[in-house]
């Protein structure tokens, strides 16, 4: 059960990751275009200096190239610029682009595939090698899709055949989006950082803590 920040948005990365709880980073081209125009490269390796202060987390950055064999040279290109070990690539699913991660993954560089909506791109990217295998909850769910169904079914082939790919489910809009992810067998959620912040308040929580101390006030005094 992990939790990552799906940003790339240097600030918000180095907020969340002193918190302890958050212990991984996924990017994306959509991401990076919110932040102040910059070289690809130089962006990211600022995100990767900030990752490794607190560890060396995983880092997913992910390719910007539209056919298959750009994909792969584009991939190694930003391996070898970044040199870093936890460096993982992310490479969207598809026919073409399945054999761009089984030669990734023998290189070797960690893969991320991303953009999954069924079983079967889950689990034919685990089988061509990826490390990571993205699915996109809410996406799929508004889609009249079942997130939660397609991550119990992946997670039981995986259990029971012995793949070591973990689940990322991404696309993530409410609080309980990310307990029930996990509950259905999701290794890690990846999540904006608007979610966080919320995600740990309650108004019972404020009540209480505020009773405590006003209990404690009247008998200190």
């Amino acid at each position: 059960m992990k939790f990552f920040i799906d940003t790339a948005n240097l600030e918000h990365i180095e907020e969340t990751l002193k918190k302890g709880f958050v212990s991984g980073v996924t990017t994306n081209p959509s991401l990076m275009s919110k932040e102040p125009k910059s070289d690809f490269i130089k962006h990211i390796k600022k995100i990767v200096k900030v990752c490794e202060e607190y560890g060396e987390v995983p880092l997913s950055v992910e390719v910007f190239a539209e056919k298959a064999d750009d994909m792969y040279d584009q991939a190694i290109e930003i391996y070898e610029s970044l040199s870093y070990d936890n460096l993982n690539i992310k490479i969207p699913v598809g026919y073409e682009e399945l054999e761009v991660v089984n030669k990734l993954s023998q290189y070797p560089i960690d893969v991320n595939v991303t953009c999954c909506f069924t079983e079967a791109q889950l689990e034919l990217s685990a089988l061509a090698g990826a490390r990571y295998v993205s699915l996109f909850y809410n996406r799929l769910l508004d889609s009249g899709g079942d997130p939660l169904k397609v991550l119990k079914n992946v997670r039981n082939n995986f259990d029971r055949n012995g793949i070591h790919s973990e689940i990322i489910v991404g696309s993530i809009r409410k609080d309980r989006d990310v307990v029930d992810s996990w509950a259905a067998g999701g290794h890690i959620v990846t999540a904006g950082y608007n979610l966080f912040p919320s995600i740990l308040e309650h108004p019972l929580t404020d009540y209480s803590v505020k009773g405590f101390l006003d209990d404690f006030k009247d008998w200190i005094m």
